[in-house]
């Protein structure tokens, strides 16, 4: 049923990996489980090339034990979840170094290969990634958003489909797993969040990492969900659970392998002083930190300030899939000083161009909200092309050069 809700809805993603496997010999999927990878590649190449998934306990036991006699044909594979079989990957390096045909290996990973030992050399040079999170609100509601592009020019784009008040909080706890959106109750949004997370742990966990307190692991993503949107202290996170510091960030990077957290690294320039260069962590599904928490339309009705850390997430992730669209290359920071001025996300592009997002969840916009996009904006004179405050309204108000009050619902 996940797949079926998933392929309901295009993936934007779907260009670049058509795309690269016409001119690359490895490509990789990859993202968090159930966010849509396999029926992506699966509705993509239909029929087309032999499927093998490494959850089936027989597919897996031939790759670990004989990977080499597993891709030894000429043929074309898509091999589902590879990160299940790392010793997989170098027997695909050597196939691909006898035969370098385009498009003859698609492969689906729910672990960040890149960062898995042994694995990280494997097909460097022959591999392109396409990176793929749960469903973009773009994509569920079916139009391509060009918010990104418009803001990196100094404008800014009309609302789409206007999601405000009642109907914005909802998206939000609802998040983008197909799972998520076929439970319309937050009670089982919050059951399935359980189940999906003992299945991690469970499974995927022990596939990429040696870990010797494994069920200590849900109680760690709790005590992250609490923390979720704040700079990252992993003494105090650890302390919570028993963990020193050192065994705190192992687990938390192990946490990033997976796709279900991040670490958002501070943005600096020469011309801004007294800068706080700690990361801030994000999980990566506001849904899924809503069913961490707890978190239902009531609580929120009763105590609007728990909204703010969710619709940061949201909109956090919404923009990560924005630029994984995008033509131009472009990465995602925060900006905070030790006056306490900030800017929720930063983006900066390899020309070093750059927009300011701040996320606000109110209903009305104050020009005390442009506080650190106006720093930021002197900091950067022209490169700074944009500084926008999303928040829950229905109007775009200018707030003075390139700065912008929007909706949050120009993000789709």
């Amino acid at each position: 049923m996940a797949e079926e809700t998933a392929a309901l809805h295009p993936r934007f993603a779907a260009a670049a990996m058509a795309t690269a496997l016409k001119d690359t010999p490895v490509v990789l999927v990859d993202g968090p489980r159930q966010c849509g990878k396999t029926t992506l590649v699966r509705h993509l190449v239909a029929g087309r090339r032999a499927f093998l998934t490494l959850d089936d306990e027989t597919v897996l036991q031939a790759a670990r034990n004989d990977p080499a006699g597993l891709v030894r044909s000429s043929g074309r594979f898509t091999i589902d979840e590879v990160q299940r079989a790392p010793e997989l990957l170098r027997a695909i390096k050597r196939s691909v170094d006898l035969d370098r045909r385009p498009g003859r290996f698609l492969l689906t990973g729910s672990a960040n290969l890149l960062t898995v030992p042994r694995v990280a050399e494997s097909l460097a040079g022959r591999m392109e990634i396409v990176s793929l999170l749960p469903l973009a609100q773009a994509e569920i509601r079916g139009h391509r958003p060009g918010l990104l592009a418009a803001a990196f020019r100094g404008r800014m784009v009309k609302p789409g489909e206007l999601v405000i008040g009642k109907d914005l909080v909802e998206a939000v706890l609802t998040g983008g797993y197909p799972e998520m959106l076929r439970r319309k109750r937050p009670a089982r949004r919050r059951a399935w969040a359980r189940d999906y997370i003992r299945a991690i742990v469970e499974r995927d966990v022990r596939d990429i990492a040696d870990v010797e307190r494994l069920d200590r692991m849900p109680r760690l993503l709790q005590v992250l969900a609490h923390y979720s949107g704040q700079l990252t202290n992993f003494t105090q996170v650890g302390g919570q659970i028993g963990f020193d510091d050192k065994t705190t960030r192992k687990y938390v990077g192990i946490l990033e392998q997976l796709f279900l957290v991040r670490r958002l690294q501070p943005w600096f320039r020469n011309e801004l002083k007294r800068l706080v260069k700690t990361p801030k962590l994000h999980f990566l599904d506001s849904g899924l930190l809503a069913a961490l928490l707890g978190v239902t339309p009531e609580r929120i009705a009763a105590d609007r300030t728990v909204f703010g850390r969710l619709l940061e997430t949201f909109v956090f992730s919404e923009i990560l899939k924005q630029v994984s669209w995008m033509d131009r290359s472009c990465a995602v920071f925060h900006y905070r000083d030790k006056d306490q001025d900030e800017v929720d996300l930063v983006l900066e592009d390899v020309a070093g161009a750059v927009v300011g997002i701040e996320v606000k969840a109110a209903a009305t916009v104050m020009a005390a909200d442009f506080k650190g996009l106006r720093k930021m904006a002197a900091a950067c004179g022209s490169d700074f092309q944009a500084g926008i405050v999303l928040y829950d309204g229905e109007t775009t108000v200018p707030f003075g050069r390139r700065l912008f009050a929007a909706p949050v619902s120009c993000l789709w």
